[in-house]
């Protein structure tokens, strides 16, 4: 029995992964938007807003791709940008190649995807959670090239993820394995829980289908060991140096950006304005689009 408990514990996290289904051509061709050839695989992308409109690029979260700014786009495109929003590797409809998901990763994803769209000159940026990370990043990398930087609830400040992330984050080969049979159980049931606070505005159903997809579990927990592992106080203290305006949007009840955040940006860059949504959880861009517009609009006025 030890043997055979043995076998089950090595044998399943290799079936889990190999009974999830990898993004395939049917659920490209039906999908709205375009695909990118980058030097990692493809990436998938769309523009909404006005053509001669300001470019704004929009990057989504850890666990989610880019419908995340499904509600927030009518508000941002209704200002006039033109939005750029793309799926992380691993994420979306994008390709999964492997690699270290760290910061250098994700600034290459996006530098070859402007690139490929042709945008050579400024642009804003907009960041939610690991995307807040990645936006910061790219904008420590490219001062030159950033007309304005807004993170909504961005990582990078403080240390993200649960016990159970930690663990499989911490521990290489066994973590990698329990992610691969169990983050998927975890996932699912705690974006169920957090849809309960805002059942008619979560995009439950498409958070749900992610975990089910082979390479999403991998890229979470790649990221977990990389990009959110990473300080960066140091980068925002670069773009304070630089004066880039910096607008950072919080959650009043965010459980999972730790609430230090806020005093700690504070610290660094004392330019940078913040505004918190005192009933605003973490999944704030879908939840409370319209505070999310107003908070950019009074940034960009510099009231």
């Amino acid at each position: 029995m030890i043997w055979l408990a043995l076998a089950i514990l090595v044998l399943w996290p290799l079936a889990a992964h190999r009974l999830r289904k990898p993004v395939g051509d049917t659920a490209r061709s039906r999908a709205s938007g375009q695909f990118a050839t980058l030097s990692m695989g493809l990436t998938h992308y769309d523009w909404n807003g006005p053509r001669d409109g300001r470019v704004l690029v929009a990057i989504h979260g850890l666990t989610t791709a880019g419908y995340v700014w499904d509600a927030a786009l009518p508000e941002l495109t209704r200002m006039g940008y033109r939005v750029l929003r793309y799926d992380l590797y691993g994420r979306g409809l994008s390709d999964a190649p492997g690699g270290a998901q760290d910061s250098n990763y994700f600034t290459v994803q996006l530098s070859e995807l402007l690139h490929d769209q042709g945008i050579g000159g400024p642009i804003s940026l907009i960041g939610y959670s690991m995307g807040g990370g990645i936006a910061t990043s790219w904008a420590a990398r490219n001062p030159d090239r950033v007309e304005e930087l807004m993170l909504v609830a961005p990582a990078g400040l403080g240390r993200v993820g649960g016990p159970f992330a930690r663990f499989c984050a911490g521990i290489p080969v066994i973590g990698d394995g329990v992610m691969r049979a169990l983050g998927g159980i975890v996932l699912r049931f705690g974006f169920v829980r957090a849809a309960r606070s805002f059942p008619d505005s979560t995009p439950l159903r498409k958070q749900l289908a992610e975990t089910r997809v082979r390479g999403f579990l991998p890229a979470v927990l790649s990221s977990y060991r990389n990009m959110l592992a990473e300080d960066q106080a140091g980068l925002h203290a670069e773009l304070a140096a630089r004066s880039i305006p910096v607008l950072a949007v919080w959650g009043g009840n965010d459980k999972v950006i730790p609430a230090t955040s806020t005093g700690r940006l504070a610290q660094i860059n004392r330019q940078a304005r913040q505004v918190s949504i005192p009933d605003a959880g973490h999944g704030l861009p879908y939840t409370h689009p319209r505070e999310l517009r107003e908070a950019v609009q009074t940034f960009l006025r510099g009231d």
